[in-house]
């Protein structure tokens, strides 16, 4: 079985040696694993240090990540696709065992169980986590990870990505909930670590999911998975069951009030194809793997 990995890259010199390193650098790696990495619109070194792991590399002007999926996706050639984010360190080993999954009949597409490492985040970040690692809308999603296998069928059900900032909810919609498969295999991505970082990134997701639901209200021809969006599921589905995190549900709501209000405000200029801030570079440390999830449905 042929496995081929896509990771888009925008400026990502220092922080996507550490995904490349966990790819190309295990006993896992072999000659039927092809790694194309995507660069768009970087001002940086990212070209050239992906280069240095001998893996292929297309460049791109534009900045987009959805432009830099359909670069890469004209290149590969594998029965398994692995849309992995530069900033995951996803190793060949659960490459792997993603691919053999979706190898496995009816299953379509796979993602790692989530999880969130906010170990050198500040308080608020904490508990923001607290709250959001527990939504339900996460499970047997795939979006949140960072990291998605999917089969060359269903590949096949969609020409290019859309050019939307939620790639990962696009694919969650092309394939029916029956077709995807959670596995118990944790991947590591840092948390934000101030709550100026938690805030903007929030703010980012809640754009992406405003663009996708405007995207599915015109194309509903696409959907396989309905959306499941739930104003109130921190509440009934979190902090009812769980009382003790009252304290963490109200820096919760903070938060995404206070993003809402960001990505509605005249300075909100976060509108290119990876909608990125300034947020700092943060290269993970050597830790047992977990996962940050990004996506909001407060």
């Amino acid at each position: 079985m042929q496995i081929s990995v896509v990771m888009p890259a925008f400026n990502e010199e220092i922080g996507i040696s550490t995904g490349l390193r966990a790819l190309t650098g295990s006993p896992d790696h072999g000659p039927d694993l092809q790694i194309v990495v995507a660069a768009n619109g970087c001002t940086d070194r990212t070209a050239e240090v992906a280069r240095s792991f001998g893996v292929q590399v297309v460049e791109i002007a534009t900045a987009s990540k959805t432009a830099a999926l359909n670069a890469a996706d004209q290149l590969v050639t594998g029965d398994v696709r692995v849309y992995l984010d530069a900033d995951v360190p996803a190793g060949a080993a659960v490459v792997r065992r993603l691919a053999e999954a979706v190898a496995r009949p009816g299953v379509e597409a796979a993602v790692p169980r989530p999880a969130v490492d906010a170990s050198e985040s500040t308080w608020p970040v904490r508990a923001f986590y607290a709250i959001n690692s527990r939504l339900p809308v996460f499970r047997g999603r795939l979006f949140g990870r960072g990291v998605i296998a999917v089969s060359s069928a269903a590949r096949a059900r969609f020409d290019r990505f859309p050019a939307i900032t939620a790639d990962d909810m696009f694919l969650d919609a092309v394939v029916a909930p029956d077709e995807k498969a959670e596995l118990d295999v944790p991947v590591r991505v840092i948390a934000p670590r101030t709550t100026g970082d938690l805030i903007r990134r929030v703010a980012r997701a809640r754009d992406g999911n405003a663009e996708f639901n405007r995207y599915l209200r015109a194309n509903p021809e696409v959907v396989a998975t309905p959306a499941e969006a739930n104003q109130t599921s921190w509440l009934r589905d979190v902090v009812l069951r769980r009382p003790w995190l009252v304290p963490a549900a109200v820096v919760y709501v903070a938060v995404v009030l206070l993003a809402e209000r960001k990505r509605r405000s005249a300075s909100w200029d976060v509108r290119s194809g990876w909608g990125r801030t300034a947020e700092p570079v943060r290269v993970p440390a050597p830790r047992s793997p977990a996962d940050d999830i990004e996506k909001v449905t407060p």
